[in-house]
C-alpha cells in the first residue's frame, strides 16, 4: 500500500512539471523563486511599496499576498496552483527561513504563543472537518493582528489563496494553535 501510494505521488509530481519564461527585465526589488518540486516553474514577485526598513515579517506578507486569488493544488507551490503549506513554506523560504512542507511538521516549529500575542507574521494552525488522522492539517500565515482580529492568508481546497479572520465560525472552532517562527 505505500509502495502504491509513492508511486502516486511521483507520478503526481512528474505530470504536473512545465516550464514558463522568466520576465526578461526585473526591478531590484524582485525575486526570483524555483520550486524544489519543479524546478523548470519559475515564480517572480515584486515586493509592495512597504519601505526598505519593512520587517522580515512585512516582507514575508507581502510574498504571500502575491498569491491570493491562486487556485488550490495540492502539494502546489507555484501561481499555476498552491496548497496551504506550500503558501507558507514558499513565502518563509523566499525570506532564507527553511520551514518543513507538510502543515502538521510546521506545527512543530517556533514557539507556541497565546492567541492573544499573536501579530503580524505568526502562523495558525487548524484541525478541519477533512482531517482523517486528527492532526494538524491546515496553516494560515497572520497579516494583520489589531485589536484582537486576526486575519490571515491560506489555501483553501474550495477557493484557492485567500484571506480569512479567525473570529468566522469555521475557522474558531478548527484552531488549535499560534507559532511564532520570527
Amino acid at each position: 500500500m505505500q509502495r502504491a501510494i509513492i508511486i502516486l505521488l511521483i507520478i503526481i509530481s512528474f505530470t504536473s512539471c512545465k516550464s514558463s519564461k522568466r520576465a526578461k527585465s526585473k526591478k531590484e526589488t524582485s525575486s526570483v523563486i524555483i520550486s524544489k518540486k519543479t524546478k523548470k516553474e519559475a515564480t517572480t514577485y515584486k515586493s509592495s511599496t512597504r519601505s526598505k526598513k519593512a520587517s522580515k515579517a512585512d516582507n514575508i506578507i507581502d510574498y504571500a499576498k502575491q498569491f491570493k486569488g491562486v487556485r488550490y493544488k495540492w502539494g502546489g507551490t507555484t501561481k499555476s496552483g498552491m496548497d496551504c503549506s506550500g503558501l507558507v513554506f514558499e513565502s518563509f523560504r523566499a525570506h532564507d527561513i527553511t520551514l518543513p512542507r507538510i502543515s502538521r511538521d510546521i506545527a512543530k516549529k517556533g514557539n507556541k504563543i497565546s492567541l492573544k500575542k499573536a501579530k503580524e507574521g505568526d502562523l495558525l494552525f487548524f484541525k478541519t472537518g477533512r482531517n482523517r488522522r486528527n492532526s494538524i492539517n491546515h496553516v494560515g500565515l497572520v497579516i494583520k493582528s489589531n485589536a484582537g482580529v486576526i486575519t490571515f492568508i491560506h489555501a483553501t481546497t474550495s477557493r484557492g489563496v485567500i484571506v480569512s479572520k479567525l473570529s468566522e465560525n469555521y475557522w474558531k472552532s478548527a484552531f488549535i494553535e499560534a507559532r511564532r517562527i520570527l
